[in-house]
């Protein structure tokens, strides 16, 4: 695997076209585009401010950069340099800014969610959805780019809207049997829509497309309920994560519960590997302290680490959260699919520093990787089962059905990295510092297919 030098990025603001051909990064108030196989700059574009969100357009034609405390959002066209567009929401504010399907329209959320505006690029049409709804995933386009659905709260009760992209008229509007909705995403099918409830009611529903209830799932009642909601991509599993630390996987014929996966302290299953970071500090011969070495700081300071497979049983560090205090670091809050759905990677919060990694052709723990530090974010390759994951440090960790590794990048200064994202291809990672990134080039010829 091969790294490139590292290149300056603000706010983790970095993403790859859709299409694979170029990467934009944000510094400050500019916007930087370059070629993903040579890096090389392509354009370079200045915004009015400070630049808090950044997304490409599905088509990787145009590409919107919103700053948010201006209420401002200017689109760039990748095509024609020159061309530009700028949309000032005015005294009305703006706390969120997104691309429909399409590439063509613009989805502004204004200030304490009074509106959503719809801004049309081809003919300057302006339309306005009222009562969106604020909340961890009020809106969620279809993966077919078809339909929106939109989380509403009007008259103390909440409804769900579903609209069709192409000309933005309401196709179906109904009230959820809900407390307080949280969120809501399409399956991939496009077929069924998950809702779920806030943590203080345990309740997931499934809605077809046109608003009939087909099944409603509650583990439990009276306490803390779901953290987290993710499909397969294959749209057969619905994977649950709850503030209980399990995780319970719903099928798409009955939508009746047909595995739990729980998160032990004690790992006693024989047919796990558990795998453990081990930090060694490297031995300094005189010869290497030289005033290079010193200066680059590479071999006088780094750690290196790599990965032991633990007897059973293995004991898990576990911090105990406080009570007292809102939003404990308890549950499962982070899950993820492979591509093929053949496996699951999930985070319980009270142990940090710890990957679960399910099999879900034998709906049992694969492999259990506990690293020295909390892990901040884990990623899936988009085409084989390989999963990425960093711990804010200076190395990359990636599992596969083989094996785990441990990779020192090698970048100066101590580049440290807090998240990370695949290529489309799967042939390259995106490491993101605090105001740094840097490219990971895997080799293509030594993997395992």
């Amino acid at each position: 695997m091969n790294f490139s030098e590292l290149f300056k990025q603000s706010n983790q603001l970095c993403k790859v076209s859709p299409d694979g051909k170029y990467l934009a990064t944000c510094v400050q108030y500019r916007l930087v585009i370059r070629d993903v196989s040579t890096l090389q700059i392509l354009q370079l574009y200045t915004c009015l401010d400070q630049i808090t969100h950044m997304e490409w357009a599905s088509d990787s034609l145009f590409i919107l950069c919103a700053m948010y405390k201006r209420g401002l959002v200017q689109v760039w066209s990748l095509e024609q340099p020159d061309w530009h567009c700028k949309i000032d929401e005015g005294s009305i504010g703006l706390v969120s800014s997104r691309w429909s399907p399409d590439g063509r329209h613009i989805l502004n959320t204004t200030e304490f969610h009074l509106r959503i505006t719809v801004w049309s690029l081809c003919t300057k049409a302006v339309s306005y959805i009222k009562y969106p709804k604020a909340c961890q995933k009020g809106t969620d386009f279809s993966r077919d780019g078809c339909y929106m659905a939109l989380a509403e709260r009007r008259d103390c009760k909440d409804y769900v809207s579903v609209f069709v992209c192409d000309d933005w008229h309401l196709l179906r509007h109904f009230e959820t049997e809900t407390q307080d909705l949280a969120g809501l995403e399409w399956s991939p099918n496009g077929c069924v829509l998950a809702v779920w409830d806030s943590c203080l009611e345990y309740k997931v529903l499934l809605y077809s497309l046109d608003g009939r209830l087909l099944s409603t799932y509650s583990a439990y009642e009276w306490s803390l309920g779901v953290k987290s909601v993710t499909w397969s991509p294959s749209s057969q599993f619905l994977a649950i994560g709850s503030y209980d630390e399990k995780v319970r996987i719903l099928n798409h014929i009955t939508w009746k519960k047909i595995a739990q996966f729980d998160h032990p302290a004690t790992i006693n299953n024989a047919k796990a590997v558990v795998y453990k970071e081990v930090e060694r500090r490297t031995a300094v011969g005189s010869d290497d302290l030289s005033l290079h070495n010193i200066t680059i700081g590479t071999t006088l300071f780094n750690t290196q680490s790599k990965y032991e497979i633990c007897p059973l049983p293995v004991q898990i560090p576990v911090v105990k959260p406080d009570p007292d205090r809102a939003n404990p670091k308890i549950g499962v809050s982070t899950l993820a699919f492979s591509s093929d759905s053949r496996y699951l990677a999930t985070k319980n919060d009270n142990m940090a520093s710890v990957v679960w990694i399910w099999d879900m052709q034998k709906m049992n723990l694969e492999a259990v990787l506990e690293q020295t530090s909390a892990v901040r974010c884990f990623q899936w390759d988009p085409r084989r089962p390989r999963l990425a994951l960093c711990t804010a440090n200076t190395k990359l960790y990636l599992w596969s059905p083989a094996g785990c590794v441990s990779v020192q990048v090698p970048t100066e200064g101590g580049f440290q990295v807090q998240s990370l994202s695949w290529h489309g291809s799967g042939d390259s990672l995106i490491l993101l510092g605090k105001e740094q990134l840097c490219l990971c080039f895997m080799d293509t010829d030594q993997e395992d297919k």
